[in-house]
């Protein structure tokens, strides 16, 4: 009996396999070592002497139509049609001999996209919507990124760290962007609870929904005005709320602002992954630029950069030299958000009586 046809389905994406470039297909699986030639230039070399060259550039992440038609025809003019996506965002365009590497390189600074990112330094910042897409954002990420890596793009393209380092801004902390575990990251953080709209609760929103979409359980049912009511101490402000109910807005232009947490990655790399840690409970809102988040983190980048040892991340950094040292060597005041008060917070205490100084 002859084998069916494979089902054609919509269901699920398709398969990564049908969009490797050949030479990865070929020797999947198979690579001996890979070397990084430059900033922004890589070479894999396979265990049958196939070579994979790959440039990567950064993107703004949120794109405009004209601008994933000029990574196609890059891509069909040097890739075979192929380029990818990393999890940060960077676009990497592959191809599989030296001689191809220059003429991608000269059509990439032609079109006037940044090329960098490989190795010891900042590779494109992750972020979520912001202002641009998201009822819920307690910042701008787009806006934000754009002022930083103005700052910082030459730990981009030319100047080394200690180790790379992975950005992020979340605009609010439901958090849809990695900043839990990025080595310097920024989250958006309202500081009021929502407000209340009785008349428009009633008919916009479903009572029973709305109460269930609190984690804290902070909301309960208002029957006299037929709305709901809010248990401020039980607010944790993530905006959740808003998300079911749009009679319930939580943004609020002079108390919205930006946290700044350090020390986490995904890595498992000469230390377990960890969780970010907060540095700066607050700073304003100030667009379009945002001079105090954007002073803070290049103090934080460079004062690691001249303190911390080959290969060690901000996160190891910090633990080695210890958060007291962090503080003082940062200039970043101590305060009463930086001790956590959560339920489950003794796990995380600190419960020794040594101190690093």
């Amino acid at each position: 009996m002859s084998e069916l046809p494979q089902r054609q389905t919509d269901i699920g994406p398709p398969s990564y396999k049908d969009f490797l470039p050949p030479v990865i297909k070929k020797n999947y699986g198979q690579w001996k070592y890979h070397e990084v030639k430059s900033p922004g230039v890589m070479v894999h070399v396979a265990e049958s002497g196939d070579q994979l060259w790959t440039v990567r550039v950064a993107s703004p992440r949120l794109l405009s139509t004209d601008t994933i038609k000029d990574y196609c025809d890059i891509a069909d003019n040097h890739c075979d049609g192929h380029l990818r996506f990393t999890t940060r965002h960077n676009v990497e365009f592959m191809v599989d001999d030296e001689s191809k590497v220059e003429p991608l390189v000269n059509e990439l600074k032609d079109k006037g996209f940044m090329i960098g990112g490989i190795g010891p330094r900042i590779s494109n910042v992750v972020h979520t919507q912001g202002w641009v897409h998201c009822h819920s954002a307690a910042t701008d990420a787009s806006g934000l990124v754009k002022a930083i890596m103005d700052e910082l793009h030459d730990y981009f393209t030319t100047k080394e760290l200690p180790a790379k380092v992975r950005l992020a801004v979340a605009c609010c902390t439901n958090m849809c962007g990695a900043v839990h575990c990025s080595d310097i990251a920024l989250v958006g953080v309202h500081r009021k609870p929502p407000r209340i709209e009785p008349e428009k609760v009633k008919n916009m929103c479903e009572i029973p929904t709305t109460i269930a979409s609190c984690p804290t359980n902070a909301i309960s049912p208002d029957p006299k005005e037929k709305s709901v009511k809010i248990k401020e101490e039980k607010c944790m402000y993530c905006g959740n709320c808003y998300s079911v109910c749009p009679a319930l807005p939580i943004s609020d232009a002079i108390n919205d602002g930006v946290a700044i947490v350090v020390g986490g990655k995904v890595s498992n790399s000469r230390s377990n992954p960890k969780f970010s840690k907060l540095a700066v409970p607050w700073l304003p809102n100030n667009p379009p630029r945002w001079p105090e988040v954007v002073e803070i983190i290049k103090t934080v980048l460079d004062t690691y950069a001249a303190g911390a040892r080959k290969h060690e991340r901000v996160g190891e950094w910090i633990e080695r030299i210890g958060w007291e040292r962090f503080f003082k060597l940062t200039g970043l005041p101590f305060t009463m958000q930086h001790i956590d008060d959560f339920t489950f917070a003794r796990e995380t205490w600190r419960t020794a009586a040594t101190f690093k100084h």
